[in-house]
């Protein structure tokens, strides 16, 4: 028998299914993962098996053995790993790594083993003292050490690497390698009783007085049966030796039993019946006929913010489980999972698992087991749970699908609707998008009948959406007042403090100022690395950059001229500072990429916001949405022109969308809403039709402007970027590349669906980390035929010689074109 093996080495120039022959003793099922050898020296490395076919073919090399006892995929989830093979321009084994958790991925490692020794070894390495410091440490170790523990124990007076390289040489060395798991399931001893009820009596009798803490054991396990030694030991004091004692006795026997990591949610105390309003009624039965339509395909659940969209994604999920399906629910941020985690746990005990980055490794990992054994039947998680291990799905809901943060920015680039969407078409699961301010390329689709189409006009309880009010700082700045805080917002946050309510704040820029500059000479400190200018940070009194770490001191006086610098701009940090200066004793929680850490994660900001008092919450876009605060009454928007003069076409769109979604945090319960947008261009209609939750004025008004500047929904951009040293090495790849590209698609039947190829030119921050970055721009319309075309063009470059060392990608409508 021959199977088809993925194998992680494979570059994608190579990415290919491999066939090896599996020895009889194997037993192998697609989806399990294989070690087997690879390339010209045979290098042991990790597979996994696509497919099996019988026969045998002459010269193939064998498995050399598994590496799971099970399958970790199931042949659906393989054909979607295919999928996102061939869609996102990665590997096989690229896709399978995005498939599962950290905690499942294997690690190499490098076993140095002694050879039979000539008799005369010692004196053969007289002259080599590094080769026989080596071979004595092997010996002392038994034979064999892990190059990682022979490096450890030579410390600095061998040269590990080469004095491996030579006894290599001599054969009196054999190197090979291992695949280790980097995280092993955890397991806890358990203690079980072993003798009789009347025996246990009658030795807890003969011990009370002489053993006690014997007796006490004997006496507890004779109750209950069995017990963790941890608790064991907690509610009867004895130690390890006590229960070694018992066990020689054989009173009592001790095994191992699996602990799954979990993060507890406590669920929310409030009503989780979630009775629907005629509205909502009447969207969640026309959902219902949908999904139990074949198929049922995807939809888009349009609502105003408030409107109780997730009453109806609760209600849809309850009637799947009862059908005896499960649920998916993806959201945009990890800062919506805590809120969403407690009332799903609420609703749905501990049938539902969490899946998000902010997990700890072994967590993910138990998660993921839970998942795949079916303990967990609802799937709650950021991005990459699209690609939980769910099986009989019925429901995949991608909640705020507008959001950029289901674009992944690594290889695999895949988005996460998309994948949604193919997966839900797949395996017959009703697909549902949800937003209240959904992307261009949505509603169009919803618009063109591609998906089904409904929407929630009025917020559940009836109240009005919020009153949002536009604020001049041209004003401001003319009245004298330089602050990031208007008189007006500080006049309505004192409003709300002596009411007992409470405000968030929105500035989309964490540090403290922008960048600083030079008053006399305009010199402006930028990192050496990147072609970005450095912020500052006020909590550390340093410059920093955002994109590859680098920090330094802020210096006092310009370095070139020794003038004043000056701050420019706002960050959170600042506007955290300008708001106790504007109120002295104010408290004050900010919510940014420098507050949240493993220590201080999202959840315990938000759980000190609801619940002590602290009447300002201060964050960038991971306040916006998904939150639900009853006491919230007040929203401020600072700086709100920031994201919408960027040179990118979803600008208009993602600046509408966020200040709609931060605006609808506020008056969510009885108490009225405000808003007060900070803009120095008042008159701008994106601003006033986002102040007014006016989704479908901003939509007809933006269509026509996509048409004319040819980009989604009326046409696909595919992005190939290029990255290396020196720039005009990078340049000059990209050139050829785009000529290559062009006689290939002229050539080829595609031609008519090919708008344009654009460039090539800098990408909008042109240098990271000491590495150029040039792109190419293809306007089309993306098919399969163009994307084996460009595929071929990539694995075409990569073989190339003069092209060495200089990276390659393909991103598909990607979020800075």
């Amino acid at each position: 028998m021959t199977a088809k093996i993925a194998v992680a080495e494979a570059v994608y120039s190579m990415d290919k299914p491999y066939s090896y022959l599996v020895p009889p003793e194997l037993r192998l099922e697609p989806g399990m993962r294989v070690n087997v050898p690879f390339g010209r020296g045979n290098r042991n490395v990790e597979g996994i098996v696509l497919s099996l076919e019988p026969g045998e073919e002459e010269g193939l090399k064998s498995v050399l053995c598994t590496l799971d006892a099970a399958p970790v995929l199931s042949e659906r989830m393989l054909h979607l790993a295919a999928f996102v093979r061939e869609r996102y321009f990665c590997t096989f084994y690229d896709a399978i790594r995005a498939m599962l958790p950290a905690g499942l991925w294997l690690k190499s490692r490098e076993l140095i083993r002694l050879a039979e020794l000539p008799e005369d070894w010692p004196k053969r390495t007289e002259k080599s003292p590094e080769l026989r410091a080596a071979v004595e440490l092997l010996q002392a170790a038994g034979g064999s050490l892990s190059l990682e523990a022979l490096t450890r124990q030579a410390g600095s007076r061998i040269p590990v690497q080469e004095a491996v390289a030579r006894l290599r040489d001599r054969k009196w060395v054999q190197v090979s390698t291992e695949l280790l798991k980097k995280n092993s399931d955890k397991t806890e001893k358990l203690i079980s009783c072993a003798a009789a009820g009347e025996q246990v009596e009658e030795f807890c009798e003969k011990k009370r007085r002489t053993a006690p803490v014997q007796a006490a054991v004997m006496e507890l396990l004779g109750t209950v049966g069995a017990v963790s030694q941890k608790e064991l030991q907690y509610f009867t004091g004895a130690s390890a030796q006590t229960i070694r004692a018992l066990e020689k006795q054989g009173l009592l026997t001790v095994s191992l039993q699996e602990v799954l990591r979990r993060t507890e949610a406590v669920p929310a105390a409030q009503d989780v019946r979630f009775e629907l309003n005629p509205e909502q009624q009447a969207v969640f039965d026309d959902l219902q006929r949908q999904r139990r339509q074949k198929p049922p395909g995807a939809a888009l659940l349009y609502g105003v913010t408030g409107s109780g969209k997730t009453a109806i994604y609760i209600n849809l999920i309850r009637s799947c489980l009862a059908e005896g399906k499960t649920a998916l629910l993806l959201v945009p941020e990890i800062a919506l999972t805590p809120q969403l985690l407690s009332l799903f746990a609420a609703c749905f005990g501990d049938k539902i698992a969490v899946l998000h980055s902010g997990l700890r490794v072994g967590e993910r990992y138990d998660e993921y087991k839970r998942i795949q054994r079916g303990e967990a039947r609802v799937v709650v998680g950021t991005r990459s749970a699209v690609f939980a291990p769910l099986e009989n799905l019925g429901l995949i809901v991608v909640d705020e699908e507008q959001e950029h943060t289901y674009k992944s920015e690594n290889n695999p680039r895949y988005h996460a609707r998309e994948v949604a969407v193919y997966r839900g078409s797949k395996e017959g699961a009703l697909v549902l998008l949800g937003s209240a301010t959904p992307s261009v390329e949505t509603m169009y689709l919803a618009k063109t009948g591609v998906c089904r189409f409904y929407r929630l006009d009025r917020r559940f309880n009836g109240k009005a959406l919020p009153a949002a009010e536009l604020v001049d700082m041209k004003q401001e700045l003319i009245n004298g007042n330089q602050s990031a805080l208007s008189r007006r917002l500080v006049d309505q946050i004192l409003d709300r403090m002596a009411r007992k309510e409470k405000t968030i704040l929105l500035l989309n820029r964490r540090g403290g100022n922008r960048l600083v500059i030079c008053v006399d000479c305009g010199y402006v400190p930028a990192c050496p690395r990147c072609s970005v200018n450095l912020t500052y940070h006020m909590a550390n009194d340093r410059l920093m950059c955002h994109y590859c770490g680098f920090s330094q001191p802020l210096m006092d006086r310009c370095p070139e001229c020794g003038g004043h610098l000056k701050r420019v701009g706002v960050g959170t940090q600042q506007l955290e500072y300008d708001l106790k200066q504007a109120i002295p004793g104010i408290s004050v929680l900010r919510m940014d990429a420098d507050t949240i850490t493993p220590t201080n994660p999202h959840e315990k900001v938000l759980r000190r916001f609801a619940r002590e008092d602290i009447p300002v919450l201060i964050g960038t876009q991971m306040v916006a949405k998904g939150l639900n605060f009853e006491d919230v009454t007040l929203v401020g928007v600072v700086d709100a022109d920031m994201s919408l003069y960027v040179d990118q076409y979803r600008s208009a769109e993602n600046t509408f969308s966020l200040i709609t979604q931060v605006v609808g945090r506020s008056g969510r319960a009885q108490k009225k809403g405000t808003a007060l947008i900070q803009t120095l261009t008042p008159g701008n209609s994106v601003l006033n039709l986002a102040a007014r939750q006016d989704y479908d004025r901003f939509y007809e008004q933006e269509l026509p402007l996509r048409q004319l500047r040819n980009c989604p929904p009326y046409c696909d951009l595919i992005q190939i970027g290029f990255s290396g040293f020196p720039e005009r090495s990078v340049e000059q790849a990209a050139k050829d590349f785009a000529g290559r590209l062009w006689a290939s698609i002229t050539q080829s039947s595609l031609r008519s669906s090919v708008t344009d190829l654009l460039g090539p030119a800098p990408s909008a921050v042109m240098k990271i980390n000491n590495k150029f970055r040039y792109r190419l721009t293809l306007c089309c319309k993306n098919s399969r035929g163009l994307r084996l075309l460009l595929s071929e063009a990539v694995k075409d470059f990569s073989r190339r010689r003069e092209t060495r060392g200089i990276s390659i990608f393909v991103d598909v409508n990607g979020y800075d074109t």
